[in-house]
């Protein structure tokens, strides 16, 4: 039997429903039937950086190759029957899917055919097939993209940034793995981390969109099969609080050098909702387009205002807030990156800039529920990292100076940060 619980916020005047279904799935829909189109994710907790793992009705650990979670996605759009795609160009929807460090997502966005669609989806993801040959030629294909990867400079940079930053933690690694890594992988290494992490109490599906409840629920019930409850311990090294390195360079391909300031944080655990509104909060309000910082750097030449950039980076066992974009002088941008947290630690955090800051990130939130993708993939990103979309929008308005204040010392200590480079071939 579903358990169903209605989901309401005053503060926005909306509401969606999350099911836990008998198959052990958690199931969430947001109904927008004003919106002409519907999107829909079907995804797991299982990205790159799982290599290691135990199950608890296993004695052992198992570490598998480097790039399996990705091969896997790749693999699961193949059946017996044909390609997952060719079924949706039936339909007419839009199909994709994406491994990150921590998730692997399996997603299609339509105007019609809204079920019959999402039946493609819910059927293909639970239908492995993995064959010695499928699995050799998919070999060539990872191949071929990894070497590619190899020359791009906006991957290089960031995953040199990784390596100068962690020792241990496998974030450092390419999500694709190695051509070496994935010449390991076998159709029996797949279906054993498929059968681990596929299995649909460690999954979401989050549908929102043109939609109605009682029939995306009448469809899980017939298409989803029931799966025994498995705790999946992931285990990583313990990672040192230190940075490898504080700065890197490679010479790629680029006409301007790219560069990616990263501040490694202490991520003993996840943070909670309030600490991530909180991040997100002093972020914007020390770099966005309206920052002094930002003005600065423009005006004396050192970014151009499209590239320049920043985010959290975040999942299990690390932590970074990075800053990255293209500058002919990458040195002194990070340089006066870090006298900027250097000031707003010793001088405080200005309250109208904070306010400011507040106010455009509620904005751009509230805004963002307007889109049916943002509302389908944030609710996916925020079940499988234990927050709520809501309750985030909530800790955004509710946010206080003090606090922003000690995120700051938290997690933007200079002491732990690395600059990475690519600069242009000579």
């Amino acid at each position: 039997m579903n358990v169903i619980r209605e989901v309401k916020s005053d503060r926005v005047g909306d509401r969606y429903y999350e099911v836990k279904h008998p198959s052990g799935l958690r199931i969430f829909v947001y109904p927008k039937e004003q919106n002409n189109s519907t999107y829909a994710v079907f995804g797991t907790r299982y990205g790159s950086v799982d290599t290691t793992f135990k199950r608890s009705d296993e004695a052992d650990a198992c570490t598998v190759p480097a790039g399996i979670a990705h091969y896997l996605e790749h693999k699961l759009f193949e059946s017996e029957d044909g390609d997952a795609f060719a079924r949706y160009a039936k339909t007419g929807a839009n199909a994709n899917a994406y491994t990150s460090f921590d998730v692997t997502c399996y997603l299609f966005s339509c105007t019609e055919n809204v079920y019959e669609s999402l039946e493609i989806l819910l059927d293909f993801v639970q239908s492995p097939y993995f064959t010695e040959q499928t699995v050799q030629k998919e070999q060539g294909i990872i191949g071929q993209e990894i070497r590619m990867y190899d020359d791009d400079p906006q991957w290089r940079v960031m995953f040199n940034l990784l390596e100068a930053l962690y020792h241990k933690h496998p974030v450092k690694v390419d999500i694709a793995g190695t051509v070496e890594s994935i010449a390991q992988i076998t159709p029996e290494l797949l279906y054993r981390c498929y059968h681990t992490f596929y299995n649909l109490n460690n999954m979401v599906l989050c549908v929102a969109g043109n939609v109605e409840l009682n029939k995306v629920l009448d469809l899980c019930d017939r298409m989803l099969k029931p799966s025994k409850p498995v705790e999946i311990e992931r285990i990583f090294e313990e990672e040192p609080r230190e940075v490898v390195k504080t700065r890197v360079e490679q010479k790629l391909s680029v006409v301007t050098p790219l560069f990616q300031l990263g501040f490694k944080e202490n991520a003993v655990s996840r943070r909670t909702t309030k600490e991530l509104a909180e991040t997100e909060i002093l972020l914007e309000l020390m770099a966005s387009d309206a920052s002094p910082l930002f003005r600065r750097l423009l005006d004396a030449g050192l970014i151009n205002e499209s590239s320049f950039g920043y985010e959290y980076f975040e999942g299990p066992g690390y932590a970074s807030v990075i800053f990255s974009g293209e500058s002919k002088d990458p040195d002194r941008v990070a340089e006066e990156i870090r006298a900027e947290t250097e000031r707003l630690r010793r001088d405080g955090i200005d309250p109208e800039a904070f306010q400011r800051a507040k106010k455009a990130l509620y904005g751009r939130n509230i805004a963002a529920l307007n889109s049916v993708d943002n509302i389908a993939n944030s609710m996916a990103v925020f079940a499988f990292a234990g927050r709520e979309l809501y309750s985030y929008i909530d800790e955004l308005a509710n946010a206080k100076l003090d606090s922003v204040q000690k995120r700051l010392e938290e997690a933007l200590d200079p002491a732990y940060s690395a600059l990475s480079v690519v600069y242009p071939v000579d």
